[in-house]
């Protein structure tokens, strides 16, 4: 019996934690009270549902039992010291009763404590069921006093409805004291937070919206870097009289045909980036001539993860320009992308001068790193680090996303 009251509650608690985090599942519930209870849940603002289910889930299981019996104990130690006070009174009956009132007023604050916009907005109409309530509990107790005692219960109310009333008047008081100063608290906080949160959604717009400035300003200063670096190549090889020229300049067209979309882009897929790259190295083998091999190695179903544009194309032309050119014999280019866990590894090897005999790059890779960060902020990197066999290694890890 008791285990299938567990599951139950189990059950119910997670249904109730699920509706806090997603209000729209409280219509898939199919028991009428529980829709009716999670419905109730929706009604509460974005911030309250947040709060409720950081004290519901702080306070289950054993910690909800223990709270539990940490009140009870609470309000019957105060029920046993109001007997010295009122001795003609049965201990057990102030001990119940203290119970039964601390437990009301706890529940009602609770109610409030997650609940203070509904009291904003109606205040006169949850006093007066406050009031109400708290007349109906002392009537109620005047009912089983009489039945206890053995007097004629029509008798002992009309004797004590002065008194109910009376009583019930102070403790309304008392109470919508409490309750106005929990509400007025709450909701001031309340207030604060929203002004926090509108705040921080302003900084965010205004980060992005610099973070694009700035990713706009990089990408001006990569472009014209690419494209006067191929220029002069084919400068260089018309200068010389090759007859390869007619071929350089087809190569260079599908380049540029290529890239021009890409450049204006945010963000392309991988096959387009690596569509791009075998454009713009088939330029420089015409360029270079056996001076210069490559590989490219994308498989299938990376094609489509979108990653910065023209990313891999500045380290490509980068492993050309600082690796493979200053070379007597010239080297290879191996780029390739694969899975590494949760993110994309792309690797740009080059077999050119290494490290220790190239020059400082200039603003390229700063800008690759700039722009990982601006994208990804600490969840990507770029890596650079000497190849064992000779020459240089750039890595790129990104989320793959």
């Amino acid at each position: 019996m008791w285990k299938k009251i567990s599951t139950w509650y189990q059950d119910w608690n997670e249904e109730m934690l699920n509706v806090l985090l997603h209000p729209e599942e409280a219509q898939k519930i199919s028991i009428p009270w529980r829709r009716h209870f999670a419905l109730r849940l929706t009604k509460l603002t974005s911030i309250e549902r947040t709060q409720l289910h950081q004290f519901s889930v702080k306070y289950q299981g054993m910690a909800f039992w223990m709270a539990v019996l940490k009140l009870s104990a609470v309000f019957s130690m105060i029920g046993a010291l109001l007997h010295f006070f009122r001795p003609k009174l049965d201990w057990w009956i102030l001990v119940a009763v203290a119970n039964l009132i601390g437990w009301a007023v706890a529940v009602s604050l609770i109610g409030i404590w997650f609940n203070y916009r509904r009291l904003s907005f109606r205040p006169v109409r949850f006093l007066s069921n406050a009031f109400l309530g708290v007349s109906l509990g002392l009537l109620g107790g005047t009912v089983l006093g009489a039945m206890l005692r053995g007097k004629d219960i029509w008798t002992s109310i009309v004797q004590d409805v002065p008194r109910v009333l009376m009583v019930a008047g102070i403790m309304g008081c008392i109470y919508a004291l409490l309750v106005g100063i929990v509400a007025v608290w709450r909701n001031k906080n309340y207030e604060a937070i929203t002004a926090q949160l509108e705040l921080e959604a302003e900084r965010e717009k205004n980060a992005r919206q610099t973070s694009e400035s700035q990713l706009r300003l990089l990408r001006a200063q990569i472009e014209p870097h690419f494209l006067f670096n191929t220029l002069g190549a084919v400068q260089q090889l018309a200068e010389n009289g090759a007859p390869r020229a007619a071929e350089l300049t087809a190569n260079l067209i599908v380049f540029l045909r290529a890239s021009m979309s890409e450049m204006r882009s945010e963000k392309i897929t991988l096959a387009e980036e690596f569509h791009l790259i075998q454009a713009y190295l088939e330029v420089m083998k015409v360029r270079m001539g056996a001076r210069l091999d490559f590989h490219l190695d994308l498989s299938t179903d990376l094609k489509a993860i979108s990653i910065p544009s023209m990313m891999l194309l500045t380290l490509a032309e980068n492993a050309i320009k600082h690796g493979i050119e200053p070379a007597l014999r010239g080297g290879r280019i191996d780029i390739r992308a694969e899975k590494c866990g949760t993110d994309l590894l792309i690797t740009v090897q080059d077999s050119g001068v290494g490290l220790s005999d190239t020059p400082n790059p200039g603003i390229g890779l700063q800008n690759v790193r700039d722009r990982l960060r601006l994208q990804y902020g600490a969840h990507a990197a770029l890596s650079i680090f000497e190849a064992e066999q000779g020459g240089v290694i750039a890595e790129v890890s990104i989320p793959r996303c």
